[in-house]
């Protein structure tokens, strides 16, 4: 009988209690991290989570085998990393894990938004990791979730095809052949330039949350964040930041999806607009608006998808003012400068490959004096 796959899912969240107790329902042998050992004390005093879902979705307690804060111990038997935290503590776990990996993991960060695998590289060399290891990333997050407690999680929808890329692309297969036991919705993403301008998070959340926070302060979110939050109006300005995306991802020779054409493939829902795609979304009802704009949304999905986006753009010479536009709002909301806080081309490692460089780097994994 061959060995299960151990997986080790790094964040205590709504996603990453859903990502424990699904693969623990499974069968495989999980260990769930997360830094700070209060959010996880209730799940470790019990040794499992409650997992609830959609009518015939995974359900019941998945028992895990370790719940720690230690991140050496959390990865010493670890197969597979699952990194299941807000894209903007990605370069902060790379430096935390660099020196405690091993030859021959796996690291997938769920989702890297854009430029997640070239952050965690970059960060990994700079700290002289040495471990021969792959890094993947994934182009969204697997599941549609909510945390129901401390040791509980909920699913409203698993998506029925995930893009994932390695870095470098030669090892995509690999990364699949590994994780296929546990999830065939996972499939080739191509590289991780197409993963990283693929990237939906950065069309639906902030310009959605930032142009319902005056409906999300006066209701602490109150509502159906994707069905009531998305009008034809606001849908109309998703749609402007998306024809931005698609036209940077074609500056880089990639050919990005659209995002209905990404609901069609993620949901297998259509619509005659992108405002009838997402109100045709079941598994989108029910799902609340943030209770705050102090919320991922905003503090990650800026910085670590909209930021390297535009810097994409202005790099190669694209306009993107729908795009900047929602930065200064952003910034302006949370008197932060997003820009400076954000996923930079010089933060990626990448500020002066011309086009051809970056997809060689992101295919082939050759680097290059910069």
């Amino acid at each position: 009988m061959s060995k299960k796959t151990h997986y080790t899912v790094i964040g205590a969240g709504n996603g990453g209690k859903a990502m424990a107790a699904h693969l623990a329902l499974k069968g495989f042998p999980v260990t769930l991290y997360n830094r700070t050992s209060a959010r996880i004390a209730a799940i470790k005093e019990l040794g499992k989570i409650m997992l609830e879902s959609f009518e015939g979705g995974p359900h019941g307690f998945g028992e895990l085998k370790m719940v720690t804060s230690d991140i050496g111990e959390a990865v010493k038997d670890a197969d597979v990393i699952m990194v299941v935290i807000p894209s903007s503590g990605h370069a902060s776990i790379a430096a935390k894990v660099a020196r405690s990996l091993k030859d021959g993991q796996i690291i997938i960060l769920n989702p890297g938004r854009t430029g997640g695998a070239f952050e965690f590289h970059k960060v990994l060399k700079d700290m002289d990791c040495q471990a021969k290891i792959t890094i993947a990333e994934t182009e969204t997050f697997i599941y549609a979730s909510r945390s129901e407690g401390p040791a509980e999680a909920r699913i409203f929808r698993i998506k029925n095809a995930v893009p994932l890329a390695a870095l470098p692309a030669t090892k995509t297969q690999e990364v699949l052949d590994v994780i296929h036991e546990a999830y065939t919705e996972f499939i080739d993403g191509v590289n991780v330039i197409h993963t990283g301008l693929n990237n939906m998070g950065a069309i639906f959340h902030p310009a959605l949350a930032l142009l319902n926070a005056g409906r999300i302060e006066s209701t602490s979110g109150d509502f159906q964040f994707y069905i009531d939050g998305v009008t034809p109006s606001t849908a109309r300005v998703l749609e402007a930041l998306d024809r931005e995306r698609v036209t940077v991802a074609a500056s880089l020779g990639v050919r990005a999806r659209t995002a209905t054409e990404w609901l069609q493939l993620a949901y297998n829902v259509q619509g005659e607009n992108l405002y009838e795609a997402i109100q045709n979304q079941s598994g989108y009802y029910g799902i609340k608006a943030p209770n705050t704009l102090r919320h991922r949304y905003i503090f990650e999905d800026v910085p670590m998808s909209l930021v390297p986006i535009a810097s994409l753009a202005k790099r190669y010479g694209v306009s993107v003012r729908a795009m900047e536009s929602i930065i200064r709002l952003a910034c302006i909301t949370h008197s932060t400068d997003y820009w400076r806080r954000g996923r930079t081309l010089d933060k990626l490692g990448i500020e002066r490959l011309s086009v051809g460089e970056i997809t060689r780097f992101a295919n082939e994994g050759l680097e290059f004096n910069n």
